[in-house]
């Protein structure tokens, strides 16, 4: 299941999101329940029911949305979902706990701590960027951020996704041709920290980084390419949320 940021039910959990940067947390919670009402998969209801979760004031109430996001994630048991799993656990047992339910409450912390794993990613992976570069190369951690130079940075950033990678390939500076590399990390990696379980539970973008070098084993031509206008509002969103590009 590919996250897409232009879904209907991706952009009315954003909108929740905003509405409740804004001090609505009724018109939040209400447009959260549309989402859910609307989603058309178990992707879509599984992200909906984690923001409903988090609108009811009823514990009991709260504990039934969040098993159900929990359900949707074991039944989807897919890569972006994965790093749901423990914090899920973790909000499950609180609501346990303050219902004195202190069995199950112990039960769901032990599961979270089974659940705290490294990325299972088999891949393929993608890296975006406007550098000219050959199979065989290595794309090594050290030089300067992308998206502000004056960031040096200790890790290599990549994705499964390759209209993610095509999307970072868009947004990086330099004029050159817009490229995605099909890579193979060389060490191991971990969920980008970045975008993993902030604004969207799990990891959707199925984002990584690694310290290793990335080895170049190709190149991607099948993925979306964004227009002028979808760039450009991808660059406001990059600024005005301090380098979080898709979360």
């Amino acid at each position: 299941m590919e996250f897409n940021p232009n879904s209907k039910i991706v952009k009315l959990c954003i909108q929740g999101m905003g509405l409740e940067e804004k001090g609505r947390p009724e018109e939040a919670g209400s447009t959260f329940l549309q989402a859910w009402n609307e989603a058309a998969n178990d992707f879509e209801k599984f992200i909906a029911a984690h923001y409903v979760a988090r609108h009811q004031q009823n514990v009991s109430d709260r504990l039934k949305w969040l098993e159900t996001a929990l359900q949707l994630a074991l039944k989807l048991n897919d890569d972006s979902v994965k790093a749901a799993f423990a914090p899920l656990y973790t909000s499950i047992a609180k609501c346990y706990a303050d219902l004195n339910d202190f069995d199950s409450a112990k039960k769901n912390n032990e599961l979270a701590d089974l659940a705290m794993q490294g990325p299972t990613d088999k891949g393929p992976f993608y890296h975006g960027t406007k550098a000219d570069l050959r199979v065989g190369d290595l794309l090594t951690a050290g030089y300067g951020s992308n998206y502000d130079p004056k960031l040096t940075m200790n890790h290599i950033y990549f994705t499964a996704l390759a209209n993610g990678a095509g999307l970072a390939a868009a947004l990086a500076k330099g004029d050159g041709h817009e490229r995605v590399y099909i890579v193979e990390p060389t060490g191991s990696f971990e969920n980008d920290p970045n975008v993993t379980n902030k604004k969207f539970p799990g990891n959707p973008t199925r984002s990584y980084r690694t310290a290793a070098p990335l080895k170049i084993v190709g190149e991607a031509t099948d993925w979306v390419k964004q227009t002028a206008e979808e760039r450009q509002k991808w660059r406001e969103k990059l600024a005005n949320n301090k380098g979080e590009i898709i979360n």
